[in-house]
């Protein structure tokens, strides 16, 4: 008689998703739920503010850690965790994604994951999740708006 081995995270299918999360919004909150459909676990990275200071050529109005807790907040994600200062890819060994989550605009970090996968010896599928409404929810539009309109509230 074979003994089975009953590992509780061997069965859960894990999913990934990362993100800025500056100005969190409706676009945001349809990306996580698709990526938590996807699997049993979803852990969501949050972009350091280092990092998001080197992809997007500024810093982020939040910092991280309201940022992360913006995102925990939500109740979709099963765990938030900071992204790593130096090496991008540890979250991919620490916790062996089963699917990576992709919103339809993260193309930085996304271009060498391929690789990245192949070199950690994981077998994660790649997922890009669609867009909710673009054109109204957009950080960068949220932000925009925002600014006009403290600027207007200066003004009078």
């Amino acid at each position: 008689m074979r003994k089975h081995r009953h590992i509780e995270s061997e069965e859960k299918k894990i999913v990934m998703a990362f993100g800025t999360f500056d100005y969190l919004h409706a676009g945001h909150e349809f990306y996580l739920q698709k990526a938590k459909e996807l699997g049993d676990e979803l852990i969501v990275i949050i972009a350091r503010d280092k990092t998001v200071k080197q992809i997007k050529g500024e810093s982020s109005t939040h910092a991280e850690r309201q940022r992360a807790k913006a995102v925990r907040n939500l109740h979709i994600a099963d765990r938030v965790v900071l992204g790593s200062h130096g090496d991008k890819h540890k979250v991919l060994r620490k916790y062996r994604p089963n699917v990576i989550a992709l919103g339809y605009d993260q193309f930085v970090f996304t271009q060498k994951i391929e690789k990245t996968l192949i070199d950690l010896n994981l077998d994660t599928k790649i997922v890009r999740i669609e867009a909710h409404h673009p054109e109204v929810y957009k950080s960068s539009i949220i932000k925009q708006q925002e600014q006009e309109e403290a600027h207007l509230q200066h003004s009078h």
